[in-house]
């Protein structure tokens, strides 16, 4: 196992020098001049040529993308144009972010996983056509129009949760928007777990341990949900470095200072190296997600063995 793990990192390596290279030509290339837009009237020729030279904006793509990776394997994200680091953003907004990706991340584990048994194991019944029709809605449905009505009724109308805002602290201001930015994904799990456990019950090793006489919540938690997580924790893996990239527009409808609003805010201020440096940072959630659930697979089935 420890071989196959330094394997993995060894490859990511060349994953994110690509991919990071791919979206920093993506940033410097668009037109326009980012020191002429920050000076705004007030242009000061001297100031102009120091920062350039200061952020090797004269230089060639390929040359300021070595100047930009060479401190990311640094742990240096680099600076705004105007002298501020990279890493205090980082520290700053990251927090927010994180506590509502992973209150998302519970939201849609539990209660899609939760759901998609009971769909599986309700097969054909009222439960299961209920399931069935909350999937439907909510993958319909977009997250900006759920956020406003979740907002309006549970916020404004019935005063359960707060309507923006981190004021409360967590878990009290996370609950809403974590609800709203997991509701797509919560769906796609329910159906997916409904599926796996569909084949599982099907399967003769369920058969065998039921011949057996073994209890049915036995057969059902160990047996069948064991082998039917195993596409859903796949489908997790990935989704958790969506949810990080996906918060823009959650974060946005209830106003949390997290890392998607900064990026936001970023694009439409045209800050290159802001972007560049909160999607390297998004890149890597990425890759370690990958590695996490790879290595869970050999402990959900024991049939997989890393040599």
């Amino acid at each position: 196992m420890g071989r196959f793990v330094v394997r993995r990192v060894l490859q990511a390596i060349p994953v994110l020098i690509g991919v990071t290279f791919l979206i920093y030509c993506l940033v410097f290339l668009l037109p326009g001049d980012p020191i002429r837009a920050l000076m705004g009237e007030k242009q000061d020729p001297h100031l102009a040529l120091v920062l350039r030279a200061r952020y090797h904006l004269d230089d060639p793509l390929v040359v300021q993308y070595w100047h930009y990776i060479s401190g990311v394997f640094q742990g240096d994200l680099g600076t705004t144009y105007t002298g501020r680091s990279i890493s205090d953003i980082v520290a700053q907004r990251f927090p927010v972010t994180l506590k509502l990706a992973l209150t998302a991340f519970a939201f849609e584990a539990v209660i899609g996983i939760l759901a998609g048994i009971l769909s599986a194991l309700k097969r054909g019944k009222f439960a299961d056509n209920v399931v069935f029709v909350a999937t439907l809605f909510l993958i319909s449905i977009p997250v900006f129009v759920l956020g406003n009505v979740l907002q309006l009724e549970l916020g404004v109308k019935w005063k359960l949760t707060p309507v923006a805002g981190i004021e409360d602290g967590w878990p009290t201001s996370y609950v809403l928007p974590g609800l709203v930015l997991a509701a797509m994904s919560m769906a796609y799990i329910a159906r997916l777990t409904r599926t796996s456990m569909i084949e599982s019950v099907r399967s003769d090793y369920v058969r065998t341990a039921i011949a057996k006489g073994l209890p049915r919540r036995r057969v059902i938690g160990i047996h069948a949900l064991r082998n039917s997580l195993i596409p859903v924790v796949t489908f997790l893996g990935m989704d958790l470095g969506s949810l990080m990239g996906g918060a823009i527009i959650t974060e946005r409808v209830f106003n949390l200072p997290g890392i998607g609003g900064q990026l936001a805010q970023s694009v439409s201020l045209r800050e290159g190296p802001v972007v560049v440096g909160l999607v390297t940072l998004l890149i890597l959630i990425y890759l370690v997600a990958n590695l996490v659930v790879d290595v869970l697979y050999a402990v959900l089935d024991p049939r997989i063995r890393y040599e």
